[in-house]
């Protein structure tokens, strides 16, 4: 069997590109390197997706410590003929170590590296193994791919803290069979070494494989599945191609591994997410995992996590209906579709990746695609007027324009750069900015005014304590009811209570039978209340049904909606019907607006939410006191300060 060795490449008298001159191919990028690889690595496993296949591309990082089964085999196998200067070649200095970590891309559902193993002979189409292991900077020859040029490839070289991968591929050969191919790759730095007491300049690029011919050349076939199988790397089915890139030594920017690997994770979903929705009937275009020794760290699903789930939201408006098409007009050209949707939203709790994006404690971003649909960038908007509002936004780039963003991407793909274009490329790009702009300006603004007033509480985010007063009779107090479980004391306003009775008398008549009386007991019930109860023959005369509020209101994640809630109990026993009493006023505005004022929407009841889970939607509901903590569940309106009030009567036995 051949066994592997390395061949440094020494300069040709023609010149080569210096090892230092590839490793910064990738400029000064913002983002960390986790966060590049993802984006890149994928980008890659996308464009090399398999045409016409149905299925998802299968995209994984798994992170693990080389075991003492297979040590042995990567202190022997991978220092055979590697530079003795561990300045110039790293490596040897890691393998030294007692402990091995490994941090692997891979892909399945894709082509692999196939094509020709030497630069020379790649003429063709099929060219993906020269174009990775041997070219610096091909033009991508991927129709509407991920990426422009191979710059993303050093992203694995970078990583790693020795500069060096293996890259373990399988692919379909020109004659209809399958070929597995694997190779080391070193990309350091330049130097000058003494051989046969000549010094030579060497470029930093180092190759470990077979070298028994005039090029170093990959190990094939069953050789390279026996010395894969030595260093335990996982294999290939019997007709699976795709590709593992594996990183040795990785940097993981100063975190436990099992952290960055929850990092991973998040960051696929941030930077990955419209490839992991299901849309139009159709599967997710690709799968994701992540694992850490064998751990399965989960990916966040985007439709469920917030805020994701506002992006995927928009993603859907731009592709129905609501999408609205932005143009360019001098010169004229369609640029691309863009959706928005806007949601009162709770202050978020930003992760690590989410502050890789600048996004912090409120979402006010579009988010930049091409055809591709990977995530190129966030671009921030205004902010809203309120902390509890918020939007997402969705462009993406028409077809015919994929060229013109393509080349306003630098290396690292995360940005649209209208300055590193010429015109009227570059009129495109802004002109694109210029519309979304005008977008988010007609999505913030108000139509229409508002009745004069003043309110000082958050948009969106303000509750009206109401308490129920008197049994039998729909209850408005002042303020929440504070006291203790089982008590009838009440903080409403007489006030209040003397003008709903000059309110009824007005209307000639008295609520559900029962009426209220200044007039309390010591028991806390009016004298309506000992009339009735002696009229009916009851011993014990009853309590009148109050709602006692628990804490404030606040946000929450109701499957696709955000609903303000307020927690309640109605202390009193026995059997009692709740109703909602939703109010909302605008900006600037005051006063509680019953009807919608022009240009706003009324809150919506969602539903009562008992402890068990349950939401009851039927506005009245039949409720039993005690101890049991119900939830209403509102919807508030857009740009509006919503009011709860809760109002209770008691039923009356049949």
């Amino acid at each position: 069997m051949t066994e592997p060795n390395w061949y440094s490449q020494p300069y040709p008298p023609e010149g080569a590109s210096a090892a230092e001159g590839i490793r910064n191919q990738l400029g000064r990028p913002e983002l960390d390197l986790l966060t590049i690889l993802v984006r890149e690595s994928a980008q890659n496993s996308w464009d090399a997706r398999i045409p016409h296949s149905s299925a998802p591309v299968e995209y994984s990082i798994d992170m693990w410590t080389v075991s003492p089964a297979h040590a042995a085999a990567w202190r022997a196998l991978l220092q055979t003929g590697a530079p003795a200067n561990t300045a110039n070649f790293p490596l040897r200095e890691t393998l030294r170590r007692g402990v091995v970590r490994l941090l692997a891309v891979s892909d399945r559902g894709t082509r692999g590296l196939g094509g020709p193993t030497r630069a020379n002979h790649a003429i063709g189409a099929d060219r993906d193994f020269v174009s990775f292991i041997r070219n610096i900077g091909e033009p991508r020859d991927t129709a509407l791919g991920g990426g422009t040029y191979g710059f993303g490839k050093g992203i694995f070289y970078l990583l790693s803290r020795s500069g060096s991968v293996l890259v373990h591929s399988r692919c379909r050969t020109p004659q209809g069979g399958y070929e597995t191919r694997l190779i080391g790759c070193t990309l350091w730095k330049s130097y000058v070494a003494a051989d046969d007491g000549e010094s030579h300049r060497y470029t930093g690029r180092h190759w470990w494989g077979d070298t028994s011919g005039d090029v170093v050349e990959p190990l094939v076939g069953p050789a390279a599945e026996a010395v894969a199988q030595r260093l335990g790397l996982r294999p290939f089915g019997p007709e699976e191609t795709g590709t593992t890139v594996v990183v040795i030594d990785p940097n993981l920017d100063e975190l436990p591994a099992s952290e960055a690997a929850d990092y991973l994770a998040d960051t696929i979903a941030w930077h990955l997410w419209p490839k992991m929705i299901s849309t139009d009937g159709t599967p997710p275009a690709m799968s994701f995992s992540v694992t850490c020794d064998g751990v399965r760290h989960p990916v966040p699903d985007p439709r469920v996590t917030r805020p994701l789930n506002m992006f995927v939201a928009a993603y859907e408006a731009m592709k129905g209906p609501e999408g609205r098409d932005l143009a360019c007009l001098k010169p004229k050209k369609h640029l691309g579709r863009l959706g928005l949707v806007k949601r009162i939203l709770p202050a978020l709790e930003p992760t690590r990746a989410q502050r890789m994006l600048s996004i912090e404690d409120l979402i006010h971003h579009v988010c930049l695609m091409r055809p591709a649909e990977l995530v190129v960038t966030y671009r921030p908007g205004p902010k809203p007027p309120s902390a509890h509002q918020g939007y997402a936004g969705v462009f993406r780039a028409d077809e015919t324009m994929d060229d013109v963003y393509a080349k306003a991407e630098p290396p690292t793909h995360d940005a649209w750069n209208p300055h590193s274009l010429d015109r009227p490329e570059s009129t495109y790009v802004q002109t694109t900015f210029r519309r979304i702009d005008e977008a988010l300006n007609g999505l913030l603004s108000l139509n229409g005014g508002a009745r004069p007033g003043a309110s000082s509480v958050a948009l969106g985010a303000a509750s009206s304590f109401f308490s129920g007063l008197v049994g039998g009779a729909w209850g408005a107090g002042g303020a929440t009811d504070y006291s203790r479980p089982g008590s009838t004391a009440t903080r409403s306003s007489r006030a209040d209570e003397a003008e709903e009775r000059r309110r009824r008398a007005a209307k000639g008549g008295r609520a559900s039978g029962r009426g209220f009386d200044e007039t309390r007991d010591g028991a806390g019930l009016g004298q309506d209340d000992l009339s009735n109860a002696a009229r009916d023959g009851d011993v014990t005369p009853r309590r009148r049904p109050r709602v006692q509020y628990v804490g404030e209101p606040y946000y929450d994640d109701r499957e696709d909606d955000s609903v303000l809630v307020q927690e309640f109990r109605l202390p009193v026993p026995g059997p009692q019907r709740v109703r909602i009493d939703l109010a909302v006023t605008l900006p600037g505005s005051g006063g509680r607006e019953t009807d919608p004022p022009v240009g706003a929407d009324m809150p919506v009841l969602v539903g009562w939410e008992d402890e068990a889970g349950r939401v009851h939607a039927e506005d009245p509901w039949v409720v039993e006191g005690g101890e049991s903590l119900w939830r209403a569940l509102v919807r508030p309106a857009p740009d509006t300060m919503t009011e709860i009030g809760i109002k209770v009567e008691a039923v009356r036995p049949s």
